[in-house]
């Protein structure tokens, strides 16, 4: 595949090597972590360290990180009616901005009718006038708001939004699942209640994920009961291999992301100074804070799944947005949710950067785009006029 560009790094990311080799090492062990003997020990040795490692890159304490199945069980296990920050109220409705994965708009275990969604801007960020105005309409509510879009790359202002929820004796869950080792937060800092992360986003395995708590929420209550692990909050015996894997790529990514972010963002403002050579180019958040390797675009008559299609057959893997609707393309909520209408949000494409993203690769895309461009648009134009 080495004659292929892949431009999809928010979809997933190709396992780091220190994750390919600590799932090999793990694999090799016999004993099941929750065992007392000696290969029980060892098993659960893997385990809590990588739970220390993904604790440390958030700034959470180690027995506040709960694995998961992967980013969307760890919503669902994050959305829990009845949390509570020590002997505070309990939350009784949800509230979600807008642009939220789907994992979290369809509210955990939330009933329908205590969900109520808060607008975003034309920019992609949330309004946190109605944010306080929704809050303002019920009993304490769980507000979750996610750190960066998986589309956009727009990077919310979670830290205003947690200071607005508290005030208002809530509580504020964030999917960090996209920013996680792209850009540097701390759940204190940022005033979360609650964190959720997924390794194949930053180099891990797929299917392990993790919610991470502040340290007094109370009442987190588990999807799966049984065993009794996770202390209680989510039961079945743990992804040894995948659980080791997602520390390892934790750790990696962590040392690199300084270096990282900032290549990834000449790359990607050199990758949209090319774009914009075609008329009438738009980049979707493009005047407020954004990941450094996200970049979704359009052209007013473009259609994605075409551009989509162009790019693959140019040997070019990019999306036209989320990559979790099981292969579909589909009209974007979050542009939707922005305001910006189905013609521009039928033709967005996402172009996503990662770690061996060359100079070479964008050089190579902006001359497919060329190609592309001229071909589609030119089409499109023939069939309205």
């Amino acid at each position: 595949m080495s004659d292929r560009v892949y431009l999809d790094w928010n979809a997933t990311t190709p396992l780091r090597p220190e994750a390919r080799q600590a799932m090999t090492d793990a694999w090799e062990l016999s004993g099941n972590p929750s065992s007392v003997h000696t290969e029980g020990r060892k098993a659960r040795r893997l385990v809590e360290e990588a739970r220390a490692a993904i604790a440390a890159a958030v700034g959470a304490r180690p027995q506040d990180v709960v694995f998961s199945s992967g980013g969307t069980e760890a919503n669902a296990l994050a959305l829990t009616p009845g949390l509570r920050r020590g002997a505070g109220q309990k939350v009784e409705r949800l509230l979600v901005s807008a642009i939220e994965h789907t994992s979290v708009l369809v509210g955990g275990r939330f009933p329908s009718a205590a969900i109520g969604t808060i607008k975003v801007t034309a920019a992609g960020l949330v309004d946190l006038d109605h944010l306080r105005a929704q809050l303002a309409e019920g009993p304490p509510a769980l507000v979750s708001v996610m750190l960066a879009n998986n589309e956009t790359g727009a990077v919310q202002p979670v830290a205003e939004v947690a200071r607005i929820v508290h005030a208002a004796g809530g509580l504020l869950h964030v999917d960090a699942i996209q920013a996680f080792a792209k850009i540097p937060f701390d759940i204190s800092s940022m005033g979360a209640d609650l964190v959720t992360l997924s390794a194949h986003k930053i180099g891990g395995p797929k299917g392990v994920g993790a919610v991470v708590l502040a340290e007094d929420v109370q009442g987190l209550e588990p999807l799966l009961r049984g065993g009794g692990q996770e202390l209680g909050r989510r039961a079945g015996t743990e992804n040894v291999g995948g659980i080791s894997a997602f520390g390892a790529a934790t750790k990696a990514a962590m040392v690199a992301l300084e270096t990282d972010a900032s290549r990834l963002r000449g790359l990607r403002d050199l990758l949209e100074v090319g774009l914009k050579q075609t008329p009438g180019m738009i980049v979707f958040s493009e005047a407020v804070p954004r990941l450094p390797n996200t970049t979704l675009f359009t052209v007013p008559g473009l259609k994605a799944e075409t551009a989509v299609i162009g790019f693959d057959l140019a040997g070019i893997a990019v999306s036209s947005g989320s990559a979790c609707s099981s292969g579909k393309v589909q009209p974007s909520h979050v542009l939707d949710a922005m305001g910006m209408g189905r013609e521009l949000a039928q033709g967005a494409v996402r172009l996503s950067l990662g770690w061996s993203t060359s100079q070479a690769d964008i050089e190579m895309t902006l001359k497919a785009w060329r190609k592309l461009a001229d071909a589609l648009l030119r089409g499109e134009r023939r069939n309205t006029a």
